[in-house]
This record gives C-alpha cells, structure tokens and sequence, in this order.
C-alpha cells in the first residue's frame, strides 16, 4: 500500500514512517526545512500553506492513505489553514485520511474528557487544532480524527530532554506540579494510528497512555528510569504563572483503546522498559 506521512520528520512522524517502512508500504513522506533520517521513503519538501503545493504533492504520489502528523503550534496558517488544505485534497483524490489532533482542544474544566467530549480550548494552539479537527470532519466524513497528548520515548521527545537538562543543571526552569496529562509512547502511538488508518473506522478516537501524570511527577519516573537525580527537578505551579493553557486535561482513551489491538502503555510500564533498554549497551536508543 502507498501511504503519505505529512510531517514526516518530526518526532511522531519518524515513528510513523520506520513502522510503514517495516510493515512494507511504499512510503512518501514530507518535511518542512530538512527530511528524516529513514531511508526507504521518498522525501518531498512542503509548505502546507501553500495550497497548490499541497494538492499536486498528493495527486502526484496518489497515496491510499495519508497520515498528517505536522503541526506549526500556535501559527495558525500551519495548524489550521495547513489541516484543511490537505483535507480538501486527500477529499479530491479520493485518499483515505488520518488527522492527529491534540489534547490541547480541551480546557480542562472537566478533567476528563472521551471521544465525544466537544472542544473548548483556551489557547491560541488549542483554538487551531480545534478548527482543523471541525473541518477534517466535514470535509472527509470517512477521516479519522487521533487526539493525543504528551508524546514520549526513548529519552527523544523534547519533554525528556527538558528533564535531562534540569537533572543537569544546563537548563533553567521548572517543571509544573499542577500542569496533568495523560503521556504516551510514540512507537504505541505511531502503531495505534496506523492500525486505526489503514482500518474503515471514522470519526474520532483517543490515543493516550493509561497513567495521568503531572509534567513533574513524569520528571520523576524519567529520571529514575534514565539514572538521573530526580531530586534535582526544581518544581513549580503553572496557576502561579500567566502561562496560558489548561492544567489539568486527562484524556480518556478506553473507548478507543477496546477497539485496538494495539495496548497504549501507561508511563510507568513504559518509562520502565525504555529505561531497560538504555541500560544496555547492545541495546541503545533508537535516534530520531
């Protein structure tokens, strides 16, 4: 099967891109200023902004599905305008579409929040994501709408790195002890979307791990599990700051998780078992 990754060079995107590769499909893949690492995939430059850009690149690699894992936070001609520019030609082309969405559409408010919770986000990123999952949904009914929220792995992902260099002292700042989230691994991610996209579901889904976690307790677990010194983790409350964006957001994935195959790890199993794997010299981490 050809299959499209719109992001491919980011963190998620890499993820999804090496499971295509490993899964034999024929990949493509996009990336904004410089392509991934993987070989085995065409590497195609784009503007999502652009809107011829956008509908001759998928009439050109006539994908049957394609993933969109970009994301330019809170530039809303990215998040947005981007989201709705692919939707509009994947709808043309007659391609199957997976859009990843965020956890970052909720207030927080109300804790918990399942898939048929609506959106209500208080930040200008939120407010994007918000209006690319309205128009994926109108524009493709057959799309398949994927919120997520912390992505982690392999000591990777930025979170990690903050928590690296806050252990080390080579960074200021803190780590918020009321800012709750639902972390999730990006290899369960990344398989969880492929699973759901090249399957005839619709509508949208929830892909978060099990274990609700605040950003400094998760600095914690990193730190036990990486051998750093998570007493060195200097804490804070977001409440005490003016930092926009909800605090606590706990998105719940148990509807969609009995529809998967693929299990969406808690932090703490999957913490765990990256922090085996670093323990091993013959079993380094994969770089992204």
């Amino acid at each position: 099967m050809k299959v499209l990754i719109i992001g491919g060079s980011g963190f998620l995107g890499t993820e999804l891109v090496r499971q295509a590769i490993a899964a034999g499909h024929e990949a493509a893949a996009t990336f904004a200023s410089q392509p991934g690492m993987s070989s085995g995939v065409a590497w195609h430059r784009l503007d999502v902004r652009d809107p011829v850009r956008v509908a001759r690149l998928i009439a050109d690699v006539a994908p049957s599905v394609v993933i969109n894992a970009s994301s330019g936070l809170s530039d809303w001609a990215v998040t947005a305008d981007g989201a709705v520019r692919v939707a509009l030609a994947a709808a043309e082309q007659g391609c199957r579409l997976a859009h990843v969405s965020s956890d970052a559409v909720f207030s927080g408010v109300h804790v918990r929040y399942d898939e048929s919770s609506l959106p209500d986000p208080v930040t200008p990123y939120g407010a994007a994501k918000a209006a690319a999952e309205t128009a994926v949904r109108l524009l493709v009914p057959g799309a398949v709408v994927a919120r997520t929220s912390l992505i982690l792995g392999h000591g990777q992902s930025g979170h990690e790195r903050t928590v690296h260099d806050l252990a080390a002292g080579t960074r200021a700042g803190v780590l918020f002890t009321d800012d709750i989230r639902c972390p999730v691994h990006v290899e369960d991610l990344a398989a969880a979307l492929w699973e759901i996209a090249l399957s005839d579901a619709a509508g949208v889904f929830h892909l978060a791990g099990a274990d609700a976690l605040s950003r400094h307790d998760l600095g914690v677990l990193i730190a036990q599990y990486q051998g750093l010194d998570g007493a060195q983790l200097p804490t804070g409350r977001r409440a005490d700051t003016n930092l926009l964006g909800a605090l606590d957001v706990r998105l719940d994935s148990r509807a969609t998780q009995q529809r998967l195959r693929t299990r969406l790890r808690g932090a703490h199993e999957f913490l765990r078992e990256d922090g085996r794997v670093t323990q091993d010299p013959l079993l380094l981490p994969r770089q992204q």
